[in-house]
């Protein structure tokens, strides 16, 4: 099958248009009609419904999308790996959460440059759910995310145990803490059940962030009090921009490196050897 068939596929189903399509490609409508035809007669379905307003998927074609989304990407990894850079061996793909790359990522990629020097690196910043599937699919080498999955054909390995902990700015500003100084910031569905279960009383937030850093910076400039990881605010603690709320219960915030139960044992210990190193880096600063 032809890859630039599945990247029109693709384009249509974005755009919703044959036209759209053949002009953000660079092609004829003729071109993209001719393609798109080949692909169906290949797989012996219809795979769009054409109308005055554009082409919506048939039955087939959804179910075609996710095949067609993993073939273009699988393309694009297997051509970035064949084109290794000069002094490079392999490619090695990993993801993380957004909070997870500042600094544990960060501190993996410095070992990385320093420990292997036979790798090429291709990182990137995603959500949880996404990267776990990019795993499944043979997409990444690595996600490295808060919550381990249940997927079949996937591995988590537990990287380290992090606290969120509740602070404030109350003894800076010299006042009560209110319920409507709680700024909520969004660490996933599991901490979201436990601090429900935690403060079944409290009222919808005023403010909802759902960047721990951004949250911050919000809480330091106008004051409250927000669930953090605790090596995230340690500086904070120290010079006492920041208190931690008395009696006040702590969230185990676990961190997990994802892969594939097939992937290369030679190239995963090799990893792991620098997750384990930052891993250790970011519990010492935590501790």
């Amino acid at each position: 099958m032809d890859v630039n068939a599945a990247r029109t596929f693709l384009e249509i189903v974005k755009t919703g248009s044959f036209v759209s399509a053949a002009a953000n490609l660079n092609l004829t409508q003729t071109a993209v009609s001719a393609r798109i035809r080949v692909l169906e007669e290949q797989l012996d379905q219809p795979l769009f419904v054409r109308n005055k307003s554009g082409a919506r998927l048939t039955t087939a074609g959804e179910q075609f999308l996710r095949f067609a989304t993993t073939m273009v990407q699988v393309w694009e990894r297997a051509r970035k790996a064949v084109a290794l850079p000069p002094g490079r061996e392999m490619v090695v793909t990993v993801g993380a959460e957004l909070s997870l790359w500042d600094p544990f990522l960060r501190d993996w990629l410095f070992w990385v440059r320093q420990a292997c020097p036979e790798f090429a690196v291709s990182a990137q910043v995603d959500d949880a759910e996404r990267l776990v599937d990019r795993v499944q699919a043979g997409l990444l080498d690595v996600a490295i995310v808060y919550a381990a999955p249940q997927r079949p054909g996937v591995i988590a390995e537990l990287l380290f145990e992090e606290k969120l902990v509740m602070v404030s700015t109350t003894a800076d500003y010299g006042r009560a803490l209110q319920p409507e100084d709680h700024v909520r910031i969004d660490w996933g569905d599991t901490f979201a059940a436990s601090y429900q279960a935690a403060f079944p009383d409290q009222p919808n937030p005023v403010v909802s962030i759902s960047y721990g850093p951004l949250a911050l910076d919000y809480i330091l400039a106008m004051g409250g009090s927000g669930y953090f990881r605790k090596g995230f605010v340690r500086r904070y603690l120290k010079d006492r921009r920041l208190a931690l709320v008395p009696d006040s219960p702590e969230f185990s915030y676990s961190a997990y490196a994802v892969h594939s139960a097939k992937a290369d044992k030679g190239v995963m210990e090799r990893i792991r050897a620098g997750l384990r190193e930052a891993a250790s880096r970011a519990a010492s600063e935590t501790a």
